[in-house]
């Protein structure tokens, strides 16, 4: 599939077919999309909790306040971002880099993200952001609908997925066999009201 047929075709689907199971080899198509997805300083602060046990997935569902999703879907990915991999030996990410690249590169992570709690969320956060809409994509392209959720109690889910203290969960992503479409699309924004040219217009 194009990458703009995936983008225009992509919903947010409630329905999937309980009884479809995912074969291992679109799993694995899908870990290594997200895994090329981009951050900063290449500090890879995603995690990915893909949820397949029953048990969980129910425990999630009562979380998520009954939607049926959570349970439907072949596959429940929960996004985290962990906090301190700007931290965690830093060097790692820059390993097969040239050494003077390295070497300019690796001093500058800990220097940027050191003693700003807030930065480490945001950066956290805009890298969960990038990398679920790749999720979204690739799904669609092997021939899957996605739906991404925030509503759910985030401490709960945590709980159940034994979310370390240093981490965060940002999203959740169900992918699956679409058994109802979406609604027609509810109501898209003019462009002139979202994209402007150099600045914000005066009187904005």
């Amino acid at each position: 599939m194009h990458v703009f047929e995936a983008i225009e075709q992509r919903r947010s689907i409630k329905h999937f077919d309980p009884d479809h199971e995912m074969p291992e080899d679109e799993i694995r198509r899908l870990r290594e999309a997200c895994l090329l997805s981009p951050t900063a300083f290449n500090i890879q602060n995603w995690r990915f909790v893909a949820v397949r046990d029953p048990a969980i997935r129910r425990g999630i569902r009562e979380a998520a306040w009954d939607q049926p999703q959570v349970t439907e879907a072949s596959l429940l990915v929960v996004l985290c971002l962990d906090l301190n991999s700007w931290d965690r030996d830093p060097a790692r990410y820059w390993r097969h880099a040239p050494p003077e690249v390295a070497a300019q590169l690796v001093p500058e992570i800990r220097a940027f993200y050191r003693g700003d709690p807030q930065l480490q969320r945001d950066e956290g956060m805009r890298s969960c952001g990038i990398a679920a809409q790749t999720l979204m994509l690739a799904a669609k392209a092997l021939g899957y609908d996605t739906c991404a959720m925030d509503g759910f109690d985030f401490g709960r889910v945590g709980e159940l997925i034994n979310l370390p203290e240093d981490h965060e969960i940002a999203l959740m992503i169900a992918v699956g066999k679409a058994v109802r479409g979406a609604h027609a699309r509810a109501g898209q924004l003019p462009p002139e009201e979202v994209w402007f040219r150099d600045r914000f217009p005066s009187g904005y």
